[in-house]
């Protein structure tokens, strides 16, 4: 009998730990640069790299003026060199208004990268970011 009291009393830890741990990695929504939201001039790798850590299946929302937009950018070297010759559109300069665009992280471990193609925003206003989505537990 005690064996079986040790069981029930290890399975309720185990419950629990599971249950705090689901409740603390559910998705959330994240609004691209915060109060700032998606403009010239705000250096978004630092905000990527103090709101991390992302998560699958977390939301990004741009919320930006028609003068920028959203791409993905296909690898390190784009992003660096802000190089847009195979980059994709995932927002045109008129889906960040209102609620914004929003892109659901969707691939595990993979590094996503954002920019906006608009004069100089990737190069010269800091318009560009990258995050790695965590597993969510």
């Amino acid at each position: 009998m005690k064996m079986s009291f040790s069981f029930a009393k290890g399975l309720i830890l185990l419950v629990t730990a599971a249950s705090m741990l689901a409740a603390t990695s559910q998705a959330e929504t994240i609004v691209v640069g915060g109060a700032e939201n998606w403009r010239f001039g705000f250096n978004y790798t630092d905000w990527s790299l103090k709101n991390s850590p992302f998560f699958v299946n977390d939301k990004l929302v741009f919320k930006y003026k028609p003068t920028h937009n959203v791409y993905a950018m296909p690898n390190l070297g784009s992003y660096i060199k802000c190089d847009f010759s195979a980059a994709k559109l995932l927002a045109s300069n008129t889906q960040g208004g209102g609620e914004g665009y929003v892109f659901t992280l969707q691939t595990l471990w993979r590094p996503l990268y954002f920019a906006s193609n608009v004069g100089a925003d990737c190069k010269d206003g800091l318009m560009k970011f990258f995050v790695v989505p965590l597993p969510s537990w």
